[in-house]
């Protein structure tokens, strides 16, 4: 009994000798030039800070190693660019670094006085900077000044969710969103105006929007009415002209 207590303190004085030794070796290699990150690739971002991205990331990570990639200090080189959410690293050791960039998408345009525009993803954080070519309008008195909107801009925020709801094939056709006398509208391009009345049940509102429109005969009607998305009304339908030609 005695010797195998023996041989069990050998044992452990052992171990802890050979951490000692290796602990600096592991720390020291954890820095060194061996594993020094030589090649950084970036993907997931597009647009027209990409660029700049993708630059800063690259010069973040080209001074770490593939042992110790430092996601806090990739994630403050890209704090000036709203656009980026997160960020996922993968190393490929024992040079190489693979950024891939989580970015918020854009669903609409803030658009303030004077004409300024500012994009907006669907939960409402401003992408200042971001491209807003083509993104719906959404009118505002006055652009917020923090990241995002907030409880005093429930008008905006409104229809910026209701553009998140949107399948992205009927989004892209959308020119702006605003509150009429039905309530929540939107205007389509080449297309009828839609009238959601108020923010529920908006999933099942652009499905009955993608239902009527994907039909024949909603062909040339001024607008839609989602009001009641299970009995979506198409309205203001020119009457087809009737042929008074004489049969041959």
């Amino acid at each position: 009994m005695a010797s195998f207590a023996r041989r069990r303190t050998r044992v452990v004085l052992g171990v802890a000798v050979l951490l000692v030794v290796l602990a600096p070796l592991a720390l020291w290699l954890r820095n060194s030039s061996l594993v020094r990150i030589e090649r950084v690739s970036v993907t997931g971002i597009h647009g027209p800070q990409a660029a700049q991205i993708r630059q800063a990331l690259e010069s973040a990570g080209i001074d770490m190693t593939t042992l110790h990639v430092r996601d806090d200090a990739l994630l403050d080189a890209v704090a000036p660019y709203s656009v980026v959410r997160s960020l996922r690293t993968e190393t490929d050791f024992p040079h190489g670094l693979r950024i891939v960039v989580n970015a918020y998408e854009p669903v609409a345009a803030l658009q303030g006085a004077g004409g300024r525009l500012t994009a907006v993803a669907g939960d409402g954080t401003l992408l200042r900077g971001g491209a807003t070519r083509g993104l719906p309008l959404v009118a505002v008195r006055t652009t917020p000044g923090g990241d995002r909107l907030g409880a005093g801009d429930g008008e905006a925020l409104t229809a910026v969710e209701l553009l998140a709801a949107a399948p992205r094939a009927l989004r892209v056709r959308v020119g702006r969103v605003y509150r009429g006398p039905r309530g929540l509208a939107a205007t389509l391009q080449n297309g009828p105006k839609l009238y959601f009345g108020g923010a529920a049940d908006l999933d099942a509102k652009w499905g009955a929007a993608a239902e009527v429109l994907a039909h024949p005969t909603s062909r040339g009607a001024a607008y839609v009415d989602l009001r009641v998305p299970d009995r979506p009304v198409a309205g203001g339908l020119q009457p087809r002209p009737i042929n008074t030609q004489p049969p041959l």
